[in-house]
This record gives C-alpha cells, structure tokens and sequence, in this order.
C-alpha cells in the first residue's frame, strides 16, 4: 500500500526535469557503498517516479512558471531499499556545475530546460557524529569518487566542493545554531525516523526555514526515512503527522510532497504466504533485487522482536514493544475544540523532580475523562544546573483550585514534600494526597486502568504536543506481578535516567486519572457538583 500526499491540483499537466536528472544519474553516477560499488547507477521504476514527480516545475503559462512544484519532499520506505543511495545521487546532480536541477525557461514542446545551481550548498543531515559519514554524505562520497566526473570535485572527509570553489556539501549531525544563516539550496535529511533528540529536531525547523532565503536558486528539502515508531517524537513521525493533516484538508500546503509504501493490512503475517505477500508489496520494486527470503526468515527466530522486523521490513507504524503507550490510538482521541468549563468537576495529578529534569500538572475533568495539561517545566538542554520555579509551580495549582472544583490532588511528594504539606493545609487535607509512584503494585494497577481507559477510548484529552511527547517517551518495564486474571503487570520508567525523554507529564496523567476513577467509585457526582456537595458537606 502506499499513501501519496500531492496538492490537489490535478488540473495541471506538470512539466518535470525529471528525465534530465536520471538520465544524468545513469549516465555518469555509480552505485554507491554495497556490493555494486562502482558500478554504472541504474534506478529502478518507483524511484524514477520519485524523481519525476520531485522535479516537477509550473508550467509555461503559469505566474510561476519554472518554479519547483515542491519546496519539502519526503520518502519513507522500508529498510534496505537503498532511499540513502537515492538521496546521494540527487545530491551529487544538484551539487554538480552542469546538473539540470533547475529550469531556465522551455523548449518549442513545453519541456523545461534544465541547468544548474549556482553555488549550491547541500548540508547533508545524519543523526549522530558517527553516522554522519556512513549514510547520505558518506554515500556521496563515494558515488563520486567512483564516478566519470569526479575530476570535477575536491573531495574531503566533511565537505565535498566545485573543483572552483563555486558550492559544497557537507556533513552535518548537530549545531543547528551555527548553521543558521546557512543559505542552503538543498537540504537533505537521513533516516529521519531516527532524529528524536531536542537537538536534531531544532536543527530540522532551523533547516527548513533556511530554504526562503535562496529564492533565486529555488532551494528545497529532501527526508529520507523508515517508518517511525509512533511516540518517539521523531522528525520523521512529526513529518508524517503533517502530511496527513495536508490529506486530510486540514492544512493548506501546495508546496509539500510526501510519499510512503507500506505492507497493507489484508496480510495475514502468521502464514508464510501472508508474510512473503506483505513483504513483497512492502519492497515495490527493490523486491526484484532483494533477499526476501532472507528478510522472512528473520520471522522464524523466537527471540525476534517481531514489532521491530514489521516497523523496518514493512514499513508500518507500529509501536516498539518496549513502549508503554499506544501513541497512535492516543492521537485518536483528541478533542481539539472541547474545554473544560470553569467550575466543572475535576481531579489533579502532580508529578516531578525539583532540579534537573521536569515538573507537570494534569487536569482530568470527572464527568467526561477528558484530560488537559495544566503544567509543565523542563530543564532547557545543554543547561546543567537548574531548579523547576517553585513559585510558578504553587501559582499554577492555585489557579486550578480557583478556576475548576478539585476533587482531589494526587501528588507525588519526594522533594515536593513541604510544598504538597502547604497545599493540604491551603486546600485541605481531604483533597491533597500524598500518591507515591513508588509502590510498585499500586502504581502497575493505576497504570493499567490508565492504559485500559486509552485503549478503549474512555479517555480523551486537548491534544497537547508536550503531554504527547511525554506518553510516546514511557518505556514499559515488566513486573513480577499478575493480576487477577494473571496477566502480566508493568510499571513505566523514562529509558535512561539522564534522557532528554522526559515521562514526568505521563505520570501526572495517570495520577490524574487514577483519583478521577476513585472519583466515580466513591459515587460523586459527576453533573458538575463538587464532592463537598455531594457528601452534604459545606464546600471550602
């Protein structure tokens, strides 16, 4: 299956320097790091479509004729389909002083005609220093090495320039910042399902916002990726949360091109004939070339994550075994438009460090289970010492306690103790808990309702991009207990403990929830009276 977002604009007969590219590419590239090393490049049928379809450019007659159709593009494909080589190649014709990458006016047919950019400069983006070299750069570097026309560069370790000096590409992993003035004309991203730290992820946006600044040479952006794990707040899964919302007509965006094949659902992936089918339609035409039966095996191993080998083998969104939440059915149940109104019944879940790390505040409205996040502090990176702001913290909570009626707060008190002591005696000791995360069955059992209330839809929420991220970094950590119908318990915990991947706002979610459900077992009433009310008690 595959999943293609295009502006609607079909009406158009989009001319393309396509065929100029590839017949460049196959006429003087090689194939890159592999065991076709040097030899002459060939592409197969989809990724000349690609390339097509990546070079297409206003027609003759439009007010911007000549322009590129597309300023973002973005290919997601299965491990192994050789996108990275892809990638490289496009570079090496934008970088090189004859590649026909952009157009300067059409021929008696109406076909543009292709030239090259003037002083390029391509940074080429990896996810760590160390990769840096082994994936779209190091391809490239390689390509051109083996090639006829590498005479025509100067060929480094990091940058790779015009024998005269006139454009470069260059190896890039971190810095955005000192990339900021950058003027690219193409950027080009590499396996973007993996770029998850704060940092890359800025250095995208920096990068991206780049591209106006050569409008003349008609700059652009290329992502080249896997399928991401749905939670890991990747640049590639945040690139495919777009490309859907341009689908489905929620944003307008003419300029963006994203292509994705997948194994469609039909497959029955525990019959041989099911996988190999589900492998195959996933492969396109690298199927031709590959090792399927090498890629099937790896199903038969029985210690094999088999979450894993449907994510890069199929190129499915699936969540990664490890992860404690479904974040995919998590951002179905958003109510963007819903707010809770002032005095509704609520309860409050309280969770964080005080230095070092993060603090949040969760809302979860009794009477419909929506949650929304009230507050959250995170140590900025690369600041070391840091305290979250007390005083904004104890602001935030007064707030609530004002706006909405509280049931009950539940907060986790390790070096909030004083603090929770003060809003016991400000609240009242009958609405502020002391709810230790640190009792292993109690909190396996809070999260498994919490759990249970995401995966049955129960639980809605205000579609906040922090709290998200927050329950897409919980990492499931199995337990030695069962419950009453023996199945096996967990708790979560963040994946090491000086992570940029916070949890603190997932588990202010869950406290939130877990006093909400003791909410409704206690009989309150959930048609917006207070609990005071409820009992016949005189309200604080």
């Amino acid at each position: 299956m595959t999943i293609l977002t295009v502006p609607k604009h079909d009406e158009i007969l989009w001319p393309t320097l396509g065929p100029q590219v590839c017949a460049f590419i196959e006429s003087l590239l090689v194939f890159g790091p592999g065991d076709l090393r040097g030899e002459p490049a060939k592409l197969d049928d989809e990724k000349r479509a690609l390339i097509y379809r990546m070079y297409e450019v206003y027609p003759a007659d439009h007010v911007m004729a000549g322009r590129r159709r597309f300023k973002r593009c973005a290919i997601s494909l299965r491990k192994g389909t050789a996108k990275t080589e892809l990638s490289a190649w496009i570079a090496a014709v934008e970088l090189h002083p004859d590649g026909p990458v952009r157009c300067d006016g059409f021929d008696a047919a109406g076909n543009p005609v292709g030239v090259s950019v003037t002083d390029p400069y391509i940074p080429m983006v990896a996810y760590t220093e160390e990769q840096s070299d082994e994936l779209a750069y190091g391809a490239l570097r390689v390509i051109l090495q083996y090639s006829r026309i590498a005479d025509d560069f100067d060929i480094g370790i990091e940058r790779i320039m015009r024998i005269h000096g006139d454009g470069k590409a260059v190896s890039l992993a971190t810095s955005p910042n000192a990339r900021d003035g950058a003027r690219t004309t193409l950027n080009i991203f590499d396996e973007t399902h993996r770029m998850t730290t704060p940092s890359l992820r800025a250095a995208h946006r920096t990068m991206l916002a780049n591209v106006p600044k050569r409008f003349m040479s008609d700059a652009w952006s290329l992502e080249i990726t896997t399928a991401p794990a749905p939670g890991e707040g990747s640049v590639a899964e945040a690139t495919m949360d777009y490309a859907r919302q341009v689908e489905s007509g929620k944003i307008e965006d003419s300029r963006l091109f994203f292509f994705h094949r997948q194994a469609s659902d039909k497959h029955d992936l525990n019959t041989p004939e099911g996988l190999r089918a589900a492998v195959i339609e996933a492969s396109g035409p690298a199927a031709t070339w590959s090792d399927i039966d090498g890629i099937i095996d790896q199903w038969n191993d029985p210690t094999a994550d088999k979450t894993f080998l449907e994510r890069v083998w199929l190129n499915r969104l699936v969540r990664a075994s490890e992860r404690a939440f479904d974040l995919e059915q998590w951002n179905k149940l958003v109510k963007p438009d819903y707010v809770c109104q002032d005095g509704a019944l609520i309860t409050l879940g309280f969770d964080g460090a005080r230095w070092r790390d993060a603090t949040a505040i969760v809302g979860t409205e009794v009477a419909t289970g929506f949650q929304f996040l009230i507050g959250l502090w995170e140590r900025p990176q690369n600041v070391l010492e840091w305290e979250v702001p007390m005083a904004e913290v104890d602001e935030r909570i007064s707030q609530a306690f004002t706006r909405w009626k509280v049931w009950r707060l539940y907060a986790d008190p390790p070096y909030w103790e004083t603090l929770v002591a003060e809003w016991g005696g400000r609240y009242g000791e009958e609405r502020v808990f002391e709810w230790w995360t640190n009792r292993i069955k109690a909190m396996a059992y809070a999260i498994k309702s919490f759990n249970n209330a995401i995966t049955s839809g129960e639980l809605s929420h205000d579609g906040s991009v922090h709290l998200a991220r927050h329950i897409g970094n919980a990492v499931r950590h199995q337990i030695s207990l069962h419950d009453d119908q023996g199945v096996p318990m967990w708790t979560i915990y963040k994946e090491q403990p000086e992570s940029p991947h916070k949890i603190d706002a997932a588990m202010a979610a869950i406290l939130s929830w877990e006093a909400r459900c003791d909410a409704l077992t206690a009989g309150v009433n959930v048609q917006q009276k207070s609990v005071y009310e409820t009992r016949g008690l005189e309200a604080a």
